[in-house]
């Protein structure tokens, strides 16, 4: 069963710092702002950047090891390989801050030292916190995400993670759908993300309506998560259009696809609201979990303060017949 969502997303971020103070004095930042603390080493983070697809943010030291300037390099290189995440540099002093090359400055959100870590605050909230949600509009995804996950899939277990925000732009798997997401308050899109080779497991063990043979067939593959995602899609739109017509003219911008890279831009800068959904098998603990991922992008148009959930009148329901009078 899927537990009751928390109704402010967190953000993941990965932290590269040695020195035990600092890491005290960045997880109590963390603790406050909503992000949630990854450590990682110097000799792997480019490993975990090439496959983690869920993160917000960057704590880097300037001090790795014993070099004093190695997390200047460092941050130039995942800046190359990862521009949409903000990375904040701590600095040993004040005076080693502001040294700091302005080229190489471009490569980072900002330059902090430990006792002036309070400084990123705004900073946090302008890069991964710029958009707002309405908690019931997170509540409502996540139970229409459960309805429309658990109509496709039996004798399975449905976790899903607190929703988080994510700036990263990498597409997870090979099998991904896009449906445009369209309200009198909002407009971008959605996604499903999942590798085939879990979605195979799922139709050979019979927790698909699909035949056990049909598992090789990616086309039906391919046929599970649209389903999904026009459910997802149909009951955003029950939920929260008001089914009136658009009189403005809706501007439209490229969505690019890079495949080589497992890259996706949606022509936005803006943060993205993701729903982790991972299904077991209880009755087979040998069975790996499967994991879909979910992503909103309201890259066209984010009006949260117009933001309404339909709710039917008691006489519209008896109108309908979906509730009779005494």
């Amino acid at each position: 069963m899927l537990a009751e969502t928390p109704p402010m997303p967190v953000s993941k971020v990965l932290v590269l710092d040695t020195d035990a103070a600092c890491q005290a004095t960045i997880a109590a930042f963390c603790a406050a702002q909503r992000l949630q603390p990854h450590k990682v080493r110097a000799d792997n983070i480019l490993a975990v950047l090439r496959s983690n697809i869920d993160l917000g943010a960057i704590f880097l030291s300037n001090r790795i090891g014993d070099d004093a300037h190695a997390g200047i390099s460092l941050g130039r290189h995942i800046h190359a390989v990862r521009p949409e995440l903000p990375i904040f540099l701590r600095a040993e002093t004040a005076a080693d801050a502001q040294a700091l090359p302005n080229d190489a400055r471009r490569c980072f959100a900002a330059v902090y030292v430990r006792t002036s870590i309070d400084e990123l605050v705004p900073l946090v909230q302008q890069t991964i916190f710029s958009l707002v949600y309405p908690p019931a509009l997170v509540r409502g995804i996540a139970e229409i995400t459960r309805s429309s996950l658990e109509s496709q899939f039996r004798g399975l277990d449905l976790q899903m993670d607190p929703p988080f925000i994510v700036r990263d732009r990498l597409i997870y798997g090979e099998i991904f759908t896009l449906i445009p997401i369209e309200s009198h308050w909002c407009r971008g899109f959605m996604t499903l993300q999942t590798e085939e080779a879990a979605l195979q497991r799922l139709v050979r063990g019979g927790h698909t309506a699909l035949a056990p043979a049909d598992a090789d067939d990616f086309r039906s593959l391919n046929g599970i998560l649209g389903e999904i995602t026009n459910l997802v899609w149909g009951g955003f739109r029950n939920r929260y259009d008001d089914h009136q017509p658009r009189s403005r003219t809706l501007s439209q911008v490229p969505i690019v696809v890079n495949h080589l890279h497992r890259y996706i831009s949606f022509g936005s800068t803006d943060p993205q609201l993701c729903f982790r959904c991972v299904l077991h098998a209880p009755s087979d603990p040998q069975m790996e979990p499967v994991t879909i991922y979910q992503r909103f992008v309201f890259s066209l148009d984010w009006s949260p303060d117009d933001f309404r959930e339909n709710t039917a009148s008691a006489d519209s329901l008896v109108e309908a017949g979906e509730l009779e009078l005494f």
